[in-house]
């Protein structure tokens, strides 16, 4: 990834995830959390809640410390969120595992921006 794909790929994690580190480690111990998203093989942890432990790594990172595989994961989980916000249900999506599926990706739909 040129130095200008880093950079974009890096504001546009920053805009996709709207959970702590903190937040999202909560999170993925709920049993919400590992009910939901596609998972490679039976009783193996899904796609979306592998991805949200590599984001509470990236969290804690110095920016100087980012690899390329991060910058890589910033990049599919900013394309992830904005995919998945696209397809919102009609409703309250309180209790919904299009929003679990989300908090495993960093994004709670309902969290106001700056909390």
């Amino acid at each position: 990834m040129t130095p200008d794909a880093e950079k974009e790929a890096l504001n546009a994690f920053k805009q996709a995830v709207n959970m702590t580190a903190r937040q999202i480690t909560a999170w993925l111990e709920t049993a919400e959390s590992k009910e939901v998203g596609s998972k490679e093989t039976d009783g193996a942890e899904s796609v979306g809640h592998r991805s949200g432990k590599q984001i509470v790594r990236i969290l804690g990172k110095k920016a100087a410390a980012h690899t390329a595989a991060d910058f890589t994961h910033m990049a599919k989980v900013a394309a992830y969120v904005k995919r998945h916000l696209a397809q919102r249900p009609e409703g309250d999506v309180t209790h919904t595992r299009w929003r679990y599926s989300l908090m495993n990706w960093g994004h709670d739909p309902q969290k106001k921006r700056g909390v």
